[in-house]
């Protein structure tokens, strides 16, 4: 599972989830790339599961990239714990997801293998996704 190796700070804000994300937009790297349409958290458990549908789909063709990383720890209280004294320990990791962002990247494979498994990679998540490729993303610059 992707974990920060160490933070400077143990527990983090909240933060707002306003706003479209401009870097990351592009499909940098591979040949078509999952792009999240909505706002949200991803936990690591959900982008290892991404992961593995992709390599799965994929048969170890090819190439992945995974844009995203998990460094925002979340904390929580214990069940039947009293409000005050403090807050929780930190939980788990999420990834702070804007829509617009490329999350996760195929290469090396044709396009239908690659809708596939990024497809089935877009069951694993909480969010709309949308796959896009880098030809596309090309036409719409010169648009």
């Amino acid at each position: 599972m992707l974990l920060p190796k160490r933070v400077k700070y143990r527990k983090a804000h909240r933060g707002r989830r306003t706003g479209k994300a401009f870097r990351g937009s592009n499909v940098d790297f591979g040949d078509y790339g999952l792009k999240a349409l909505e706002p949200a958290w991803i936990t690591s458990r959900q982008i290892e599961a991404c992961r593995v549908s992709l390599a799965r789909a994929m048969k170890r063709d090819g190439q992945i990239w995974i844009r995203i990383f998990p460094d925002k720890p979340v904390s929580k209280k214990p069940l039947e714990t009293r409000m005050g004294k403090g807050k929780g320990a930190p939980e788990f990791w999420v990834a702070v997801v804007k829509p617009g962002r490329i999350m996760f990247e195929v290469g090396g494979v044709s396009a239908e293998i690659a809708a596939e498994a990024l497809k089935n990679c877009g069951h694993k998540l909480p969010i709309k996704t949308k796959i896009v490729s880098r030809r596309d993303l090309v036409n719409q610059t010169k648009a």
